[in-house]
């Protein structure tokens, strides 16, 4: 399995920030250390972009130009280097996914912006990379349907947003019903979750509605967000799943996924869990999960 790093590992956060910008370095690390393959990621073109942005938000985006407004819905202060990192991140996805249609799964060790909107960031999202890369590879004849799996506790507004009128990509998502975004945008197929609820439910779901998603979309590859926040010791994530949950729920979307010949591009997505080294267990073990695949 290739992977591939946005490389910009630091920019300035206000004391005392939740964004646990740290966990990115560490996986890298980890992962290297661990024997898999971590390349660094190209920034995405504009072009790359606007498939999946107004020109308008990616002119202010670059600019510095967003105000106070978008800076409180984004959750972070704009900077020169959230603006690369943001590009690489995108970037990161496109090489995982082209990798992904090459090698049968590719990953990006960060990703799953997966609250951007067309024109605007929100939740720690600048670019939405899923939008951008299925969209990219649609329009370059690569791949004709697209099945997004979203197993980040939150649920996915942005890309759902994105792809409510364009059939060719199916929306499958598992979120938390009590958390963020408190506005939803309806998905293909979704299942809410009470706060608390642990891995047998959790796991019973997914492998209930994993195969029909597969099944509706009929899909030539598959992103899957591998979010780390329904662990039971993260900050946002408000469920109960143990790391062998989390072990098991990765095995099970490799595995349904192998079965159907689906190649797939894994985003590490969400994780905020206080010690950090949490969220980098659980990312690192995916990435190990999917890397048996390959």
């Amino acid at each position: 399995m290739r992977a591939f790093a946005h490389d910009v590992f630091t920019y300035p956060l206000p004391p005392g920030h939740r964004f646990p910008l740290g966990k990115y370095r560490l996986v890298r690390e980890r992962a290297e250390a661990a024997g898999l393959e971590v390349a660094s990621a190209r920034a995405a073109t504009r072009g790359e972009l606007l498939v999946g942005h107004t020109a308008a938000y990616v002119d202010r985006v670059e600019a510095g130009e967003v105000t106070r407004r978008e800076e409180l819905a984004l959750g972070l202060p704009w900077s020169p280097e959230l603006v690369e990192r943001s590009r690489r991140s995108v970037g990161a996805t496109l090489m995982a996914a082209n990798a992904a249609l090459a090698d049968g799964v590719g990953a990006n060790v960060g990703g799953g912006t997966h609250h951007a909107f067309a024109e605007s960031g929100r939740g720690f999202c600048v670019f939405n990379d899923v939008v951008c890369a299925a969209r990219t590879l649609r329009e370059a004849g690569r791949s004709r349907r697209v099945l997004v799996c979203d197993l980040d506790v939150h649920q996915g507004d942005g890309t759902h947003a994105a792809f409510l009128d364009e059939p060719e990509v199916f929306t499958f998502s598992v979120n938390g019903f009590r958390n963020y975004p408190f506005r939803r945008v309806p998905g293909d197929l979704e299942l809410d979750l009470a706060d608390g609820t642990g891995d047998d439910e959790y796991l019973a779901g997914v492998g209930r509605l994993l195969p029909q998603a597969v099944a509706r979309a009929r899909p030539d590859v598959c992103f899957y967000l591998a979010g780390a926040d329904p662990f039971e010791g993260d900050r946002l994530g408000r469920l109960a799943l143990t790391k062998a949950g989390l072990a098991a729920r990765d095995a099970l979307v490799r595995d349904t996924l192998a079965r159907a010949g689906v190649p797939v591009c894994v985003t590490l997505a969400g994780g905020y869990a206080e010690p950090i080294e949490d969220t980098v267990e659980i990312n690192l073990s995916t990435l190990r999960t999917f890397a048996s695949r390959s």
